[in-house]
């Protein structure tokens, strides 16, 4: 086998960061409640579209962590 190879199948600490958006999306007691409100809407709904943006931005700092 050569290096590359070896190489891909690896583990990394930083899969950890996944469990944080896993979490915080998944526990509906974090963000079970209409206030506050940005701009009109409940705290229940900008949460979970504010966890969109951070959970591109964290799968791209793993990205870029991980590849060779």
């Amino acid at each position: 086998m050569n290096n590359a190879q070896n190489k891909r199948g690896g583990w990394s600490w930083w899969y950890l960061l996944f469990m944080v958006q896993f979490v915080a999306v998944l526990w509906p007691p974090f963000y079970n409640s209409a206030e506050p409100r940005w701009i009109g809407i409940p705290f229940f709904y900008w949460y979970q579209m504010l966890w969109v943006i951070i959970s591109a931005i964290i799968t791209a700092v793993i990205y870029l962590a991980t590849r060779d």
